[in-house]
């Protein structure tokens, strides 16, 4: 049996076998059974946490997925990305005929088979993305997005060399490398917490023998924090979201709002202008965000009217009742839900699937609504300086 990407430790009369893999690699998944079978662990920790595991258990039922609720809970953003990601490692799991996630997937099948206890070790996904997202301000927030669907849309294939070298990487960070660059803060949520994270689950599985199937990234960071005692409650704790952005979310309506009204006293014409000038900037630029997500003529006119209003409360955006009316006017069938991952491979399948269409028209609606926002805000600004 190669020895090849795995880490023996032995720890306070427990040894731990470390399987480092690429997470779209039918070497990695072999050797996953290979190790199991042969070294009949007491547990078997996965790379996984209770949402990604279902979703494995059930083999993606996306059927089940109650899109007004998506929307409705302001997870559409959240769901695009899991989805974009999702089809980063299915095109690259396409390519060499394999399943994504194979590796895991084996060691789940194998702890069965060999009666080892298996552990979720991972933690959950949407804390991740939560601590990243609160970490890389509003610039980050757009280098990240833009960055992804970079690395999503590509149709760029890879070599079997090129494959064998992301085992060094973890799976998401394989499309975040470059951004993780620029953005080193970045590196703690998504690669050093994690490795804390794992490190504590695999030290608190059961038995004496332990084997963990994780992304080699984690591999090096496990080594060190597995000789710590981590703090798994703090671990996953979501960070408080900072005052800053809900106090610019209300200043700006009220600036505006306080603006127009000492116009129109001062100058009712120039009044007019300034709300002709809101609303066709905010509503233009919401209209046409839901129309690059191909949305209903209804959609695109809900957004319209919307976006000038929601752009005035923080609490509510466009793009969710853009995204409502197409969700009823086109409403997605089990069909759709059902053929979800393979639609996820192209972009083409983003804007065709009904079900990512309507996730689409939110997020750009609201995209719209917010550079109709500044622009309009900014031309409400000069009318009133002009005129003072």
């Amino acid at each position: 049996m190669t020895e090849d990407n795995i880490t023996r430790i032995t720890q306070d009369g427990k040894e731990y076998i470390l399987i480092g893999t690429a997470h779209v690699s039918k070497h990695s998944a072999e050797q996953v059974k290979e190790v199991i079978e042969k070294e009949q662990p007491d547990s078997v920790c996965v790379e996984l946490d209770k949402q990604r595991y279902q979703s494995i258990v059930d083999g993606n039922k996306w059927k089940d997925m109650d899109i007004f609720k998506v929307i409705k809970e302001k997870k559409a953003s959240l769901l695009l990305m899991n989805l974009a990601i999702s089809s980063f490692q299915k095109r690259m799991a396409k390519q060499f005929g394999i399943e994504a996630g194979q590796e895991m997937i084996q060691g789940i099948e194998s702890a069965k088979e060999t009666g080892a206890e298996l552990v979720l070790a991972d933690r959950n996904i949407q804390i991740t993305f939560s601590r990243i997202w609160g970490g890389v301000g509003f610039k980050g927030k757009m280098m990240l997005l833009s960055q992804v669907l970079a690395g999503i849309f590509t149709k760029e294939t890879i070599s079997e060399d090129d494959l064998e070298k992301m085992k060094s990487q973890d799976s998401i960070n394989a499309i975040l490398s470059e951004f993780t660059e620029s953005f080193p803060r970045l590196k703690k949520p998504l690669i050093d917490e994690r490795d804390q994270y794992l490190a504590q689950k695999i030290k608190d599985a059961p038995g004496k023998k332990i084997i963990a199937v994780l992304g080699a990234a984690h591999v090096p960071g496990i080594k060190d924090e597995i000789k710590k005692d981590h703090d798994l409650e703090q671990l996953n704790k979501v960070p408080p979201k900072s005052k800053v952005p809900k106090i610019i979310g209300w200043s700006i309506p009220i600036l505006i709002i306080a603006i127009i009204a000492f116009t129109f006293i001062s100058d009712p014409d120039v009044g007019r202008q300034q709300v002709l000038s809101w609303l066709l900037w905010n509503g233009s630029f919401s209209a046409i965000g839901t129309a690059i997500g191909l949305g209903h003529p209804l959609a695109i006119l809900t957004a319209f009217i919307a976006a000038p209003i929601t752009s005035l409360n923080p609490l509510i955006a466009a793009g969710w009742f853009a995204g409502f009316v197409q969700a009823l006017v086109k409403r997605p069938h089990v069909s759709d839900f059902e053929s979800l991952s393979e639609d996820v491979f192209s972009v083409k399948g983003f804007w065709k699937n009904k079900a990512t269409r309507v996730l689409l028209i939110v997020v750009l609606a609201n995209l719209g609504s917010t550079i109709g926002t500044i622009i309009g805000g900014t031309d409400v600004i000069r009318l009133f300086i002009e005129n003072l």
